[in-house]
Order: structure tokens, then sequence, then C-alpha cells
């Protein structure tokens, strides 16, 4: 029995199983395409702008348009490569550089839009060139202690301190103490 979802069925329209070399993925499903279409019309007309802190935000690049606000006043948001203040306006084909959270994105403007929308969308509204993020192997955790087991011992302590990168400061207590 054939379901609404079903790709090429028998009922002669060509679908991505047909050979004629058109793919899901070129022909969104029709939630998103209705998203697109809503975000297009909400967006600023031909010519006009968006600013850099609302476009941040309305891809997702940042939870909220005061952080995003604030991450551009703090110089964490670069467009084609120069500091700009949370009223910057961009236009398509501007290259945004984000860093957050120990991460740069690097993203090139594709579309404009004002309004916050879904993330198959916001996708569609930008070209990410961002490097991949540093694999989790790579970041290690520093120094988690099991539950219960108690305060760590001078040994311990001295063990994080050397896996932080600070043994000089575990050397200078101990100086300190050496020296009454």
């Amino acid at each position: 029995m054939a379901s609404e979802h079903d790709e090429g069925g028998n009922d002669g329209t060509a679908g991505p199983g047909t050979g004629d070399g058109s793919t899901a993925a070129h022909t969104p499903d029709p939630k998103t395409a209705a998203a697109i279409a809503a975000a297009e019309a909400a967006g600023p007309q031909s010519g006009e702008s968006v600013r850099v802190d609302s476009w941040i935000w309305a891809v997702r690049l940042i939870k909220t348009r005061s952080l995003g606000a604030t991450a551009c006043r703090g110089g964490h948001v670069r467009v084609n490569g120069e500091r700009v203040k949370p009223a910057y306006s961009l236009r398509v084909g501007d290259e945004v550089r984000l860093r957050q959270e120990g991460r740069e994105r690097v993203v090139v403007v594709k579309r404009l839009i004002r309004k916050r929308v879904g993330a198959p969308v916001a996708a569609q509204c930008y070209v990410d060139n961002s490097p991949p993020p540093p694999p989790r192997e790579a970041v290690a955790p520093a120094g988690i202690r099991d539950r219960g087991a108690g305060r760590p011992t001078k040994r311990d302590r001295r063990e994080l301190e050397r896996l932080r990168g600070l043994e000089n400061l575990s050397r200078a207590r101990r100086d300190a103490k050496a020296k009454p």
C-alpha cells in the first residue's frame, strides 16, 4: 500500500528514483517552502538592508537579539573584515565572522531576513564557510571528580593544577610556605 510519503510512485510523475536527474534536495518539502515564502515576504524589499544584530539572530547564529548587539559592541562580529556596530546594514554577499564560545563562525549572506525563522529556512539564508569544530575528545574536561569522592588531597590538587597548566601556581604556594 503506497502512502503520500513514498517516492517514485506509479502515478506517472517524475520522482527521485526515475532517473531524470531531479533530486529531493533541490525541492524543499511544502512546509519549508511555505516558511521560505513567508520569510521572503516579511523581509526587506529590494535595495533595502537589515541590521547585522537582527540578521544574526534571525538566522539562529545567536540566541537573542540583545546578545547579538552585545557581541557587535564587544568586537566579536566582523563584516568583510571590519568590526561593526549593531546597526550596521548588511547586504547580500557580505561575509560575517562571529566569534562565540571559543569558535569562529564564517558565513556569507545569501538572503536578508528580519524575522526569526526555523532552522531549515535559516540555513538557506547563508553559506557556512566555518572551520569544523574541534572534536570532543580534543577538549578534555578539566579535572572532573567522581560524585561523593570528597575533598581532593594535596596530591590530587597538584595533579589537577598540572593538568590545567597551573604548575607555577602550586610551586609558588610551596615557596610561600617555605619562606616564613
